[in-house]
């Protein structure tokens, strides 16, 4: 599946676009507006980045919190540091390991959620900021020549941005 997204100034070039995709005899059910008064990032299915990033931090956290308890009772075992001497031994291995799971969880938090939010939602954040910004998409989906033929027609509206992908994901 093939997808082209235009980005329009306003609501009138945009409705203008449409009318003409519908004129040239484009499917008018593979034709999206996204903007105000019309269908959202989040009904036609754009990733929110926040919510990647949650997911993929809650994803890290499931083995970095384990894995920082290991490695907080083992740096306690090897080191032999009584830091809590009201602990005693055990209990010092015991804070220890939960340093190192607060540790874990830190660190699924920062890397997996910033990661997450910088690289998780690839163009799905521009066209959210557009559409924030009070600009609409014009969104054709269907075959290599459909898009191609829609490129033509939407390049007269001068469109802010044209760009076209392929899903991988179909083949």
């Amino acid at each position: 599946m093939n997808y082209l997204v235009a980005v329009l100034q306003d609501r009138i070039q945009a409705e203008e676009a449409y009318v003409a995709l519908e004129k040239q005899g484009l499917p008018i059910a593979q034709v999206t507006i996204l903007g105000k008064g019309y269908k959202s990032a989040d009904e036609f299915g754009l990733i929110d980045p926040n919510e990647q990033a949650g997911k993929q931090a809650t994803l890290m956290s499931y083995w970095l919190v384990p894995f920082g308890f290991v490695a907080g009772v083992g740096f306690s075992l090897l080191t032999g540091l009584q830091t809590f001497a009201w602990a005693g031994e055990i209990g010092n291995h015991l804070i220890g390991g939960l340093l190192g799971a607060a540790s874990g969880g830190l660190g699924s938090i920062f890397v997996g959620g910033g990661v997450g939010l910088m690289f998780g939602s690839g163009d799905a954040l521009p066209f959210r900021n557009r559409l924030n910004a009070g600009k609409y998409l014009i969104v054709v989906t269907g075959s290599p020549s459909l898009t191609q033929k829609a490129t033509h027609i939407l390049r007269q509206f001068d469109p802010e941005n044209l760009q076209g992908y392929t899903d991988s994901s179909d083949v």
